[in-house]
């Protein structure tokens, strides 16, 4: 089947929709992804159809506000981020899955938000790039539907196009959308990543999550900067994560103080949440930390050049940021050093070093920085 037609078969022959089903055929099959995704590694798999559509008002809305930012691509693909079957002509159905990355191996968050010296990376950029993680255990899990029933339509994404995840995660029983935007589940947390296949075999759906949030706000109270401007709204022009990862340009002042340590990502809107008592550690070994991130100081990742900082990051979700909003984020944190003296003296010194950049983007926020200690 030709791409533009609908979903691309695996192989040459019969998609799933030219097929006659039986409910008792379609519900064993749902039955064996699941095991086989468990087998594979993936925590909870659930399967929903394509309609979303009071995700697609709430999307709407978010966007209406501005709530975007500079993230064009939220708004560029129009429905087609709402409506899967709009983005992948053929898509009946979405098996959804989640994965649990926190480890047990790494430097506690709490530790490292108390030392303003040391670099806070969010715990799911430790590790490998958690989309050629997911990616490839996904594209196995089709692989194997595809040795029981034989060449079937799909698409395997992982936070690789305009799909709204959290919302299908939401619909196929994977947990529920919480306060702070982020996918809840009462025995897992939020502490995992997800990942889709879009697909023509009309498998039975599950049930969708419901909220369990309650009257619990804690999360909108621990914003470091208040992005989280009502519960299930937040403003990622706010947001640290955005801040850091996505924001190419100078990161608005009033903000930078309120930043911290906190270098690429933010988590603690997690880490406040009465449901991530729940979260288990993974074992996967592709999430484990590298390069001492979770331990390392902000001045010896200020040193890095961009040929280290290209090695150390290669096959992580880092590189995102790329090597000038690296050391424009570093340089913000450097400027959050805490009242020690000798700390501050080191980051001084750090910042000199980089005082004559060739990115003015670099050196503006060095100045920033350098004012702020001085």
């Amino acid at each position: 089947m030709k791409k533009r037609a609908g979903i691309p078969a695996s192989g040459s022959g019969e998609t799933s929709e030219r097929r006659s089903w039986t409910k008792g055929e379609l519900a064993r099959l749902a039955a064996r992804i699941k095991a086989r995704g468990e087998e594979l590694g993936f925590q909870q798999v659930g399967i929903c159809d394509t309609d979303l559509g009071g995700h697609e008002r709430h999307l709407e809305d978010w966007l209406a506000s501005g709530f975007n930012g500079e993230m064009d691509y939220m708004a560029r693909h129009g429905t087609r981020r709402s409506r899967p079957e709009e983005l992948i002509p053929g898509t009946v159905r979405v098996i959804s899955v989640r994965m649990d990355y926190l480890r047990d191996d790494v430097r506690p968050t709490s530790e490292v938000l108390a030392e303003p010296e040391a670099a806070f990376v969010s715990r799911y950029a430790l590790g490998r790039d958690y989309h050629k993680v997911l990616r490839a255990r996904l594209r196995k899990l089709a692989g194997r539907i595809e040795e029981e029933i034989g060449p079937f339509g799909y698409r395997v994404f992982v936070d690789s196009a305009p799909v709204l995840e959290k919302a299908l995660a939401e619909k196929a029983g994977l947990g529920w959308i919480g306060k702070h935007s982020n996918l809840l589940h009462q025995r897992a947390g939020s502490w995992f990543f997800l990942g889709e296949i879009y697909t023509d075999l009309p498998l039975p759906v599950d049930t969708p999550g419901r909220d369990h949030c309650g009257d619990c706000v804690r999360c909108l109270e621990a914003c470091p900067t208040g992005a989280i401007v009502a519960p299930y709204r937040v403003d990622a022009r706010r947001c640290i994560s955005y801040l850091t990862i996505e924001l190419r340009g100078p990161i608005p002042e009033p903000l930078r103080p309120l930043m911290g340590n906190r270098i690429f990502g933010c988590d603690d809107c997690q880490l406040v949440c009465p449901w991530n008592r729940f979260a288990r550690y993974s074992s996967e070994p592709d999430f484990a930390p590298r390069h001492q991130l979770d331990t390392e100081s902000l001045v010896r990742l200020f040193a890095w050049s961009e040929d280290e900082f290209l090695r150390r990051t290669e096959g992580s979700a880092i590189r995102r940021t790329g090597y000038e909003g690296w050391l424009r984020n570093i340089a913000v944190a450097l400027g959050n050093t805490g009242p020690d003296p000798a700390e501050r003296d080191s980051a001084i010194r750090a910042l000199n070093a980089r005082r004559e950049h060739s990115s003015g983007l670099v050196r503006e926020h060095v100045a920033w920085a350098l004012k702020r200690l001085c």
